[in-house]
C-alpha cells in the first residue's frame, strides 16, 4: 500500500527524479517524457469519464485509468539484464490479459457501430470530444514510449497496451456520437 505523507521531497530540485529501482533520470529523459505522456493520458481518461458517469460507458474508462497507473509503473521499472518483463511481487509490468481485455471492450463497442464510409473530425456530442482527446493524448504517449523504445528496452505488452488504449478511445467517441449517427465526417477540400 502507497503511503504519503508529505508531497515535496525536494529530491528533485536538482532536475532529476527517481525510477522504482532506485536509479535517478534527468526529468526530460525520453523515459520521464513517455511515463508525463502516460500520466497526461490518464488525466484526460478522468475528464472523459466525468462526462459519462451515470452510463455504462464510465466503469471502462475507470479500469482503464487503474491500468494506466501500471503502465506508469511498468515504464518507470528499467529492464535489467535477461528481464523477460514477467510481473513478480516487486515489479509490476503490464501483461497480455490487459491486452486482450481492451480487445474484448473493442470489439464488444465496435459491433454496434456501422462501418466508416469517411475520416470522422474529433466532435460531436461533449463526451465524444473529450474521448478525441484522451486518445489523441493516448497516441502522444504511444509516441514517446516509442521513441524510448528505440533507446532503451520496454515491455511489449506496454505498447500493445498504449496501442489498443487509443483504438478503445476511437470506438467509444463514435459510440458517445449516438453509435456513430452523430460523427462529424471529413469532407476533404470542403472549404476551398
Amino acid at each position: 500500500m502507497v503511503k504519503l505523507n508529505k508531497i515535496y521531497t525536494r529530491t528533485g530540485d536538482d532536475g532529476t527524479t527517481g525510477l522504482v529501482d532506485g536509479s535517478r533520470l534527468e526529468k526530460h529523459a525520453p523515459r520521464m517524457e513517455a511515463i508525463g505522456a502516460v500520466d497526461e493520458t490518464n488525466s484526460a481518461l478522468g475528464l472523459a469519464a466525468a462526462a459519462l458517469v451515470g452510463t455504462p460507458h464510465a466503469e471502462p474508462l475507470f479500469r482503464i485509468q487503474n491500468d494506466m497507473f501500471d503502465l506508469g509503473a511498468d515504464l518507470a521499472t528499467p529492464a535489467q539484464d535477461g528481464d523477460d518483463f514477467a510481473p513478480s511481487q516487486m515489479v509490476l509490468r503490464i501483461v497480455d490479459s490487459q491486452v486482450a481485455w481492451l480487445e474484448q471492450q473493442i470489439d464488444a463497442a465496435n459491433e454496434r457501430l456501422a462501418p466508416l464510409t469517411s475520416f470522422i473530425l474529433p466532435g460531436g456530442t461533449e463526451a465524444a470530444a473529450r474521448l478525441h482527446v484522451a486518445r489523441a493524448s493516448a497516441r502522444r504517449a504511444e509516441r514517446s514510449m516509442t521513441a524510448l523504445a528505440g533507446v532503451d528496452r520496454i515491455n511489449p505488452q506496454a505498447l500493445a497496451y498504449i496501442n489498443r488504449v487509443s483504438d478503445y478511445l476511437f470506438v467509444l467517441a463514435r459510440v458517445a456520437n449516438g453509435d456513430g449517427e452523430g460523427d462529424v465526417k471529413w469532407i476533404p477540400g470542403g472549404n476551398r
